[in-house]
Order: C-alpha cells, then structure tokens, then sequence
C-alpha cells in the first residue's frame, strides 16, 4: 500500500502541491497540472504531516517563518543531495552564486552541474534554490519561475535593504 499523497493550496506563489511519503515530504511544486503520480489527494489539514507543511509555507509566505521544521526528503543521485543539502544552510536573507555552492562543495568548476541538481530540486522553497543566484548578482535559472524567484527573495530581503537590489 502507497503512502503517498498530496494537497494543494493556494499561495501568493500561485496554486502549490505538497506531496508526502510516509512521515516525510518529498515534493513542493507549483501549478501542478496532473498530479496523478502524486498519490491520493488529501484536504490541506486531511492529514497531519501536509497540515504541518501547508502551516509552515503559510507561516514563510506571511514573512512570519524564517526557517523549516518540516522532514524533508529527496530522492536524486549523490551529487544532486549534496547540493540540496548544502543549500539548505543558506540563510534565510541570505544569496550564494552558484560557483561559491561549487566551491562549498569542493570544486568552484562544477558550477553548471550544481545548477542543473538546483533545477530537479524536488521540494521548492523548503529547499530554497531561489537563494541561488549568478556570478553577476543576476537571477538566474529557477524551475518555478523567475518572477517566483524574485518575489521569494524579495519577501526574504531585509526591510532596510529594500528597493537596493542589483537584480
């Protein structure tokens, strides 16, 4: 028996689905068109660990969460991990180029490959590849979209830095 399932909110970002596996979620998506693979649909607050998920995107959205409790888990190669995990010790506030996430990781030359694993993260936001940004300070690559990156970093910003972006 499939433990998988998922709900979908709306958000500010636009209709959003978390999936779940067992006691873990393992997805966040947006505008999820056929959510078939996903398992059975549940009410937001149907079930106990998507009710914690929708609470804690709603918290971060609202600029009133700063940091995920929820368990993560997602399922890629070695590499593809390594840099999801190393992402998620960005701060919150905070951007790194992908070179400087290379280079976290050993070696500042696998820049595009880090970007390529940033670009199959499977748990948008709670995994936050939108702090990941160009060499230039530019926005670069984000699956859910680049306005979706922007508005994430520009809820994360800090108030006395508004309106200074270089992006």
């Amino acid at each position: 028996m499939s433990t998988v399932r998922h709900t979908t909110i709306s958000t500010s970002l636009g209709d959003t689905t978390l999936i779940a596996d067992g006691e873990v979620l393992v997805g966040c998506r947006f505008a999820a068109d056929d959510t078939s693979t996903f398992g059975v649909h549940t009410a937001p607050h149907g079930d106990t660990l998507l009710g914690r998920a929708v609470d804690e995107i709603e918290e971060y959205l609202a600029g009133d969460r700063t940091v995920f409790d929820v368990p993560l888990r997602a399922d890629g190669d070695d590499f593809d991990v390594k840099v999801w995990t190393a992402v998620r010790d960005v701060g919150y506030g905070q951007t790194i180029t992908y070179g400087e996430l290379a280079a976290r990781l050993g070696d500042r030359f696998l820049a595009q490959r880090v970007g390529r694993a940033l670009g199959q993260n499977p748990i948008g936001v709670f995994i936050p590849c939108h702090r990941v940004i160009g060499a230039d300070g530019s926005l670069t690559g984000y699956a859910g979209g680049l306005d979706r990156k922007r508005r994430l970093l520009e809820l994360e910003e800090p108030e006395h830095l508004r309106g200074w972006r270089l992006f």
